[in-house]
């Protein structure tokens, strides 16, 4: 039950979140001194806490979507699979999202 709930809680975060994306291509757009807004706002710890709390939400609803597309072919209703299927979903968001994070400061992309 409150896998349900974060996943549709989830998603309206990522609805909210288009938001950004949004701001980015607005300001991309809209030249230099407006990029440059965006950009320290981002580079800020809200900013940051922002992005990662995004691309978790993103990566969390995607997993948490694959475990209801088991669901629609009719396995993994037992109480054992549907808590294997949930803590797999819980784990696959939190580890995706620190890989990409990782990567992304590993390769300079999060400075």
């Amino acid at each position: 039950m409150i896998m349900s709930i974060i996943h549709r809680v989830t998603g309206l975060a990522l609805y909210a979140g288009t938001l950004l994306l949004a701001w980015w291509l607005i300001a991309t757009a809209s030249g230099p001194a407006a990029y440059a807004c965006l950009q320290s706002f981002t580079a800020s710890w809200i900013g940051r806490l922002i992005e990662i709390g995004f691309t978790w939400s993103l990566l969390h609803h995607a997993f948490s979507g694959l475990r209801y597309l088991v669901w629609d072919t009719g396995h993994g209703f037992g109480v054992e699979a549907r808590e294997r299927l949930t803590q797999a979903a819980l784990i696959a968001g939190v580890v995706a999202t620190a890989a990409l994070w990782i990567g992304f400061y590993l390769i300079g992309a999060g400075r």
